[in-house]
């Protein structure tokens, strides 16, 4: 009799396990889904271009969110270029100046309505402020 509850006792921990990876599996596409519509509309992309532009501002990860890559490269290489001469002073303020830059315009894109927003840097495409 204990071989028979030991095989229905498998049965059963067989059936748990389908249920959580069904389960597991469900979740990761629902997570999948919303993330991708987080990411196409207007207020999320706000979000995250704003978050990145005050505290990745100086490296242009913020621009290259939005799409601008020659903007966000431009960033990027004034950064590399600071932090690349910074044994002299003027790097310092070449690094400085980029931080500000992306400290400035993630304040600007948090501040705008979300439709303000759409129009100015995503339907317009204006790259800078």
């Amino acid at each position: 009799m204990s071989e028979e509850n030991n095989e229905n006792l498998g049965d059963e921990i067989k059936d748990t396990a389908k249920e959580i990876k069904d389960e597991a599996k469900s979740t990761a596409s629902e997570f999948k889904e919303g993330w991708n519509e987080a990411t196409k509309s207007g207020e999320n992309k706000k979000l995250v271009a704003g978050l990145l532009g005050i505290f990745l501002g100086a490296f242009g990860v913020h621009k290259f969110i939005l799409g601008y890559q020659k903007e966000g490269f431009i960033l990027l290489g004034g950064t590399l270029l600071g932090i690349a001469t910074s044994c002299i002073v003027i790097g310092i303020f070449i690094y400085m100046a980029t931080g500000v830059i992306g400290l400035i315009e993630g304040i600007i894109y948090l501040t705008k309505s979300d439709e303000e927003f759409y129009q100015t840097y995503q339907a317009n495409k204006k790259p800078w402020f």
